[in-house]
């Protein structure tokens, strides 16, 4: 009998070993295929929403995204740090080529002209239970992608992020 019984409970596990694996595999191409759909654009190349920040694109000079920005609070040779008012700031960073690599873009409690979550990524973001929100989409054609952050609390920080897909 207890021979059997082994048998059966090994059959029992594979089985459900098995299926858990089905399951698991299923639910993280849906996740992947969700969280990576970007909404296709023109000629039906998936193309970003958010191409560019005040003029700065990803892949330009330091010396063109300076130009477009200004002057920086602080400068450097792979990060420049921008503060535009009290509700926003920007950092920008380069490569060894000096070409823009990232920008990040930080939206304080209170700023305007803050692009919605739809206008950034095409769609929400995915909440989380304490009221934070965070999707990023990679576009590989442009070479870039973009995330868009909602911190959690009374005053939350929406940070709007692009950056160079390393090949």
């Amino acid at each position: 009998m207890s021979l059997s019984l082994r048998l059966f409970l090994n059959r029992v596990n594979t089985t459900l070993s098995a299926t858990a694996v089905a399951f698991a595999l299923i639910g993280s191409f849906a996740w992947t295929a969700e969280g990576q759909r970007p909404k296709p654009q023109g000629d039906g190349v998936d193309s970003p929403l958010f191409l560019e920040f005040k003029g700065v694109r990803i892949g330009m000079s330091a010396d063109e995204a300076r130009k477009k920005l200004g002057s920086p609070r602080d400068k450097g040779d792979e990060v420049d740090i921008y503060q535009f008012n009290d509700n926003q700031g920007a950092q920008v960073y380069y490569d060894k080529a000096k070409t823009v690599m990232a920008i990040s873009i930080d939206f304080a409690s209170g700023a305007s002209d803050v692009p919605s979550a739809k206008d950034v990524i095409g769609g929400e973001a995915d909440a989380r239970p304490d009221g934070s929100a965070f999707k990023m989409v990679r576009y590989p054609k442009a070479g870039y992608w973009v995330s868009y952050s909602k911190t959690a609390g009374q005053s939350p920080t929406i940070t709007i992020t692009m950056q160079k897909i390393d090949q």
